[in-house]
């Protein structure tokens, strides 16, 4: 299969996609990704890229490097574009970094930059989870809640980019990606929300398309999360009515939407206990992390702690799942807070999620988070790249990766109905 990933993150796509592939017998092919974040696509490269670097890399001068990154519209914080000043304030081993990633993941950067004619033909998937901050109650709380309007120019409104690139591919009689896939908060489909949705499921039926809106909890795929989120898995048929036919069949009768078929699939469901870092005397790097993660005794920690739900209390019992994972875990309210009475002047008696388990709680493998840890780096004088708050950030930013495996499944079954009905 081959797929394009658009804000692709971390590559919670990507990390599915290999897993699902390796069990139906499939290579995975990530043609190209797209994202602006510094930190996320270095991530990504690290996390993905960890054993097939490029053999042939030229590393370029830095007034070469700022020339060609200028040009890229790339984000440090996920919200503004860095400046052509900024860029020269970083060292050129640092540029390198950075622009070493793109060429390593195919990175398009910039979606407004992306034309149709850069998304290949005869595309078997195409991802696209766009940003939540101007959906999200958490977003709205801090102002932003203009949502996915086109008159806005928000970031959740660059959904809309989307379309023009599929627009773009058809007016130039080129042949659209066999699947989409949506991923967002649920918030999409709310009343505020629900007629810009109901445009762009509309506009994606008008294309060929049928869709099928999934609201999915990440609880009922194995990862003891409450994280629901809406999941739009879009399959194009053109006019072809029996293809139309069998697709709508399987997906009615292989509904995930629907409990009883969950049930069925007998999901591995690990525990929270399972995922927390407790035993952490004998682990100096563990007791480190957890330590990090101890706040300070103050008057709003221990509202924090009052107000949130606790995840293992003083008897040492377990919660059944954390709360959602957001980018954040010193806040109010939060994912959940840990019993942890190490005796330490003027702390807590309890800690947040490390960095660590939120990268558990997302799907994701424990060398996975190892890697990005031993890839670390000063990008300036004695300032680390991925902070803990960047590792947070990065977590709570991407999608839970065993729901996506889920999906990818029937990904590829419906794919096998395609060609069968092709053949």
């Amino acid at each position: 299969m081959n797929v394009v990933e658009m804000f692709s993150g971390i590559g919670s796509q990507a990390k599915a996609l290999k897993r699902v592939g390796a069990r139906k017998n499939t290579e995975i092919f990530i043609l190209k990704t797209c994202e602006w974040n510094i930190h996320a696509f270095l991530a990504y490269e690290i996390i993905h890229k960890n054993e097939d670097n490029p053999t042939k890399y030229e590393k370029l001068k830095k007034n070469e490097l700022i020339k060609f990154l200028s040009n890229q519209s790339l984000s440090f914080n996920g919200k503004n574009a860095i400046s052509g000043k900024q860029l020269k304030s970083y060292s050129v081993d640092f540029l390198n970094k950075i622009n070493k990633a793109i060429i390593n993941t195919n990175n398009l950067v910039d979606i407004k930059s992306v034309k149709g004619e850069d998304i290949p033909n005869n595309l078997d998937l195409l991802t696209y989870s766009f940003p939540c901050q101007d959906l999200s109650s958490v977003g709205s709380i801090h102002g932003y809640n203009k949502g996915i309007d086109r008159s806005e120019n928000t970031r959740s409104g660059l959904l809309w980019e989307i379309e023009r690139i599929l627009l773009e591919k058809k007016d130039k009689g080129d042949s659209l990606p066999r699947f989409l896939l949506l991923e967002n908060v649920t918030a999409l489909n709310s009343i505020r929300h629900r007629s810009n949705f109901n445009e762009w499921q509309n506009r994606l039926i008008e294309l060929g398309y049928i869709n099928k809106v999934f609201n999915l909890n990440a609880i009922d795929f194995g990862i003891p999360q409450h994280r629901r989120r809406l999941i739009m898995l879009s399959v194009f048929v053109g006019d072809d009515k029996e293809l139309s036919k069998k697709i709508e069949k399987y997906l009615t009768e292989k509904d995930l939407n629907n409990i009883d078929y969950l049930n069925k699939l007998n999901i591995e469901k690990k525990s929270l206990e399972s995922i927390l870092k407790l035993e952490t005397k004998g682990n100096t790097s563990l007791f480190k992390e957890a330590l990090q993660c101890q706040p300070n005794d103050t008057p709003s920690r221990q509202k924090i702690w009052a107000s949130n739900s606790v995840l293992l209390d003083e008897n040492l019992k377990f919660a059944a799942n954390s709360q959602t994972l957001t980018t954040k875990q010193d806040r109010n309210p939060n994912s959940g807070n840990i019993f942890f009475n190490y005796k330490n002047n003027k702390k807590s008696k309890f800690r947040y999620l490390t960095p660590r388990e939120c990268f558990l709680l997302m799907g994701f493998d424990e060398i996975d988070f190892d890697l990005l840890l031993s890839n670390n780096f000063e990008y300036r004088p004695e300032k680390v790249f991925f902070t803990r708050d960047v590792m947070y950030k990065l977590a709570g930013n991407s999608i839970v990766v065993n729901v996506l495996e889920r999906i990818f499944e029937q990904v590829i079954d419906l794919n096998n109905i395609f060609f069968e009905n092709h053949n």
